[in-house]
């Protein structure tokens, strides 16, 4: 019913992301297909009509290309997509109630929210997508913590800048994996990849033009930062972090 549209609209948005999110869709059953679709469509419609009214103001500057507002927005898409892909892959490969319920939490908000960074891009006048290398507006121009990208691959190396970001080994990892192995390693991915939000977050919360997006940015580092209290939490009643992860 709405599941080409869904992953379609979904991989749109995230951009770098959104390919891996799709053949990640294409592997879930017809009910799981049904739970996450809708959730996905409301989140991304819902962020986008958000994003749309909050930055649709005359009398306020409109973020350059080169703005940290433009590349927290872009680089943003990228790694909230990321942390879909994941959450949608551990709630087919687990039946524990309080990690499926975080894992919708997680896909839904974030969705959302790659709604609103799509809407400012498109109020601004910007691509989604801009000519700039991932990170190129952090201060010092690059992500701290980030993964080793797969060597001859740019596009992989540019997004492995982002703090955070889950490798393509880790992640056919927990594609691979299933019960407690999934969400222990779910988990632990997750802390990394939410810590990384949280960095990119906070500059964008100190460095942006935009009062909103400074707003979004402090929301993201409050929230995330909660969020990995609960996800250590969780990771250590159940034994802790894989062994190299």
């Amino acid at each position: 019913m709405t599941d080409v549209g869904t992953a379609d609209t979904t991989a749109d948005a995230g951009q770098h992301g959104g390919s891996a999110l799709t053949r990640t869709w294409r592997a879930l059953d017809g009910s799981a297909r049904a739970v996450v679709g809708l959730g996905l469509a409301l989140a991304l419609v819902a962020g986008t009509a958000l994003g749309a009214v909050l930055v649709a103001r005359p009398d306020r500057a409109v973020p350059g290309d080169a703005s940290v507002d433009a590349g927290f927005a872009r680089d943003m898409q990228a790694h909230h997509a990321q942390a879909v892909q994941l959450s949608v892959l551990l709630r087919d490969r687990t039946d524990d109630p309080e990690l499926r319920a975080m894992a919708l939490d997680v896909l839904t908000a974030q969705q959302q929210q790659i709604g609103q960074f799509v809407a400012w891009l498109r109020m601004w006048g910007l691509p989604v997508a801009g000519a700039r290398p991932p990170m190129a507006w952090m201060a010092d121009g690059h992500g701290h913590g980030a993964a080793t990208a797969p060597a001859g691959d740019p596009a992989a190396a540019g997004l492995a800048a982002m703090p955070g970001w889950v490798t393509p080994e880790r992640m056919n990892a927990l594609e691979a994996s299933d019960g407690t192995d999934a969400e222990r390693l779910w988990l632990a991915l997750m802390v990394d990849h939410h810590v990384g939000g949280v960095a990119m977050a906070q500059e964008a919360a100190e460095r942006a033009g935009d009062p909103e997006v400074r707003r979004l940015a402090r929301g993201i580092v409050t929230a995330q930062s909660r969020e990995v209290e609960v996800l250590q939490r969780l990771l250590a009643e159940r034994g802790g972090r894989p062994a190299g992860v």
